[in-house]
């Protein structure tokens, strides 16, 4: 296997999953019911800051020890709260986060505590451990908390340890509706999952930033090269026609020249110009390091022919079954401050095509620091993967390095997304190692394993994937009456900002129109609903227009699927500014097309009498209408059954 198909194990596959589809992932029945208790209580955190108020330090250091091995954060209080706790507290309290309020702490001490830390706003949420000791009224306490709970949208948890003597406190609780456990840990661990789960749900809707990709080839051109003339060629492609590939996408790499003997490789490297790199050339050998196939830093004719000789002979030993057509010679790249990254693709028999970004090198299998996520990728979810690594850091400027071109490295992430959507034919890609430095990023190696059965019997566009990429083939270019050129594309989640100027562009009249009330669209939780969608129940085609270099969203069109897709419901936004062009007409026409490549058999919409301009234009379309006793309009249309 490749290290990406070996480091891409089936339980990663599946939190891949559920991140991406917002879902929380518990590993014992004991979680299962304390996440659940959490989330019924119908305060989600915002993220994983926590502040724990404890009367004694031992539970509160352990509960901290818990919740950092789970990945979460002991929040930093501000220099505001820690004045605040520093006027009202005995001297000898633990003067940071947790907060020691000492073991004679009455329930006033300990609600005006909470209060003050529930007030920064760094904290997500609260945790409050009590330990019975001679002065400790658990009851009064619990009270005193419960007052505050009812106050705040935050989340807080107890656990109030101590056995029989909490009992009362602990109903007290139950009554208002705060979770309480029996040991901290219980807490921090119910907390962390609430946490993933919020931050999953984040990431559905998080607006990533336009990422331009501009490709020199046309990819169906490409693709019709690959398959017919690259493909058949053997099940492992060698390192020459897998770099091809790959940078015929846009990604940068070393190019390998291949030597059947010593005095080849020679001619071939003073060529390249010293110092160059040799590795083994052999379609039977995956692993070239593992077999002594890869030498650097050859810097002369003499260290070239010592090396072509010890290879063969080392291969040879070593991997005795194995053809060997020689070997190949490229460039040394200098990877002097670079980083090295493994960047893969590999097809899972259950959810499809999956990408990999991790740790490259030698060394990827055994520290396995890597993260899978589903293409199509955007900015924002490949500044996740990169974010979770542990090596992140050093791409960010490490102890006075400087910062690597991750801007670079985005896009590369991004091409490799579109190179995973456009060929169901690769079972598994390798690119190791990725090398990113300062100012580039370069492929040092590469190895495509093909699927052979694919190849021999092709599949459905896009099936590969578990979520339909964005439709290029719906981006058409329009004139309208006066001569101005428009684009008619598909919404995508970039467009948030474009979406909600276009909105605050419209008049409340035209507002009405289509949405029937007095819609608020200016708020990131609305406007993700509407361009965050999924291409195979719902299309969204905006109207472009650019002036002065500025793009801006002119109009929108929308279908709708039912669930048994046989018909769509179509709803239609122009701008006032550009109402009565005729681009009302052109919007509607064009998503009618759409809908009946689809299959649809019907397009129905409502509208209402006095919106005089879209009765004009279904009209025009042959829609049928039907003029309702409540002022509405519905139209239908039967689209199939037209010529």
């Amino acid at each position: 296997a490749s290290h990406t198909g070996a480091m891409a194990s089936e339980d990663s596959i599946y939190d891949a999953v559920f991140r991406r589809a917002g879902l929380a992932r518990v590993f014992d029945f004991g979680n299962i019911f304390d996440f659940t208790d959490l989330v019924g209580r119908k305060r989600i955190p915002k993220g994983n800051r926590l502040a724990i108020i404890t009367n004694a330090g031992g539970p509160g250091v352990m509960a901290t020890d818990s919740l950092i091995s789970l990945g979460g954060k002991l929040v930093k209080l501000s220099d505001e709260t820690m004045q605040k706790l520093n006027d009202y507290l005995p001297p000898f309290w633990s003067r940071g986060n947790p907060v020691d309020v000492l073991g004679d702490a009455t329930p006033e001490r300990f609600a005006t505590a909470t209060q003050i830390v529930l007030e920064d706003e760094n904290v997500d949420a609260v945790l409050v451990l009590l330990t019975p000791q001679a002065m400790t009224a658990p009851t009064e306490i619990a009270e005193a908390i419960a007052e505050l709970a009812a106050n705040t949208t935050k989340t807080i948890m107890t656990s109030w340890m101590g056995g029989a003597s909490m009992r009362e406190g602990i109903q007290v609780f139950n009554n208002a509706g705060i979770s309480s456990f029996i040991y901290p840990e219980q807490a921090i661990k119910a907390f962390m999952t609430i946490s993933d789960y919020s931050k999953n749900l984040q990431m559905l809707y998080e607006v990533p930033k336009e990422v331009p990709v501009i490709f020199q080839y046309d990819r169906n051109e490409l693709r019709e090269k690959y398959l017919t003339n690259i493909f058949p060629k053997a099940k492992i492609l060698n390192e020459d026609d897998s770099k091809m590939l790959i940078n015929d996408y846009g990604i940068d790499t070393t190019h390998p020249k291949a030597a059947a003997t010593a005095d080849d490789a020679v001619k071939v490297a003073e060529e390249k110009g010293y110092p160059v790199v040799m590795k083994i050339y052999s379609p039977d050998i995956t692993h070239k390091s593992d077999v002594g196939g890869v030498i650097l830093n050859l810097k002369d004719e003499e260290m070239v022919r010592a090396a072509y000789s010890s290879m063969i002979k080392m291969v040879s030993a070593r991997q005795p079954d194995a053809r060997i057509d020689g070997v190949t010679i490229q460039k040394m790249v200098d990877t002097k401050g670079a980083v090295e990254l493994i960047v893969g693709i590999k097809k899972d028999p259950s959810f499809g095509t999956v990408m990999l970004v991790g740790m490259g090198g030698t060394t990827a299998e055994l520290f396995k620091d890597s993260r899978l996520e589903f293409p199509p990728l955007n900015e924002k979810l490949v500044m996740q993967m990169l974010e979770s690594l542990k090596i992140y850091p050093l791409l960010t400027g490490w102890r006075g390095d400087p910062a690597k071109n991750v801007s670079k490295l985005i896009e590369v992430l991004i091409r490799m997304s579109y190179l995973a959507a456009d060929y169901p034919e690769i079972a598994e890609l390798d690119i190791n190692p990725l090398i990113v430095t300062e100012t580039d990023v370069i492929a040092l190696d590469a190895r495509i394993v093909v699927d052979e059965e694919i190849l021999k019997n092709p599949v459905k566009d896009y099936s590969h994937l578990i979520l339909r990429p964005y439709p290029e083939s719906l981006v058409k270019e329009v004139t309208l009456k006066d001569g101005k050129q428009v684009l008619l594309r598909p919404i995508k989640p970039e467009d948030e900002p474009a979406w909600r100027e276009m909105l605050a562009n419209c008049s409340k009249e035209s507002i009405y129109f289509r949405f029937r009330y007095d819609f608020f669209y200016n708020s990131h939780e609305v406007a993700s609903k509407f361009c965050f969608i999924d291409y195979d129940r719902e299309i969204a085609i905006v109207a472009e227009y650019e002036e002065d270099g500025e793009k801006k969203l002119i109009g929108v069109g929308r279908l709708i699927s039912d669930p048994d897709q046989e018909m769509m419901e179509y709803a239609i936004l122009i701008t006032d500014a550009w109402q009565k062009k005729e681009l009302g007409c052109i919007l509607t026409k064009y998503c009618i097309e759409i809908a009946k490549s689809k299959g649809f058999k019907v397009l129905v919409a409502e509208t209402t009498k006095d919106n005089k301009g879209m009765i004009s234009v279904f009209r025009k379309l042959n829609f049928k209408m039907k003029f309702n006793e409540d002022s509405s309009v519905s139209v239908k249309k039967y689209i199939q059954e037209e010529e």
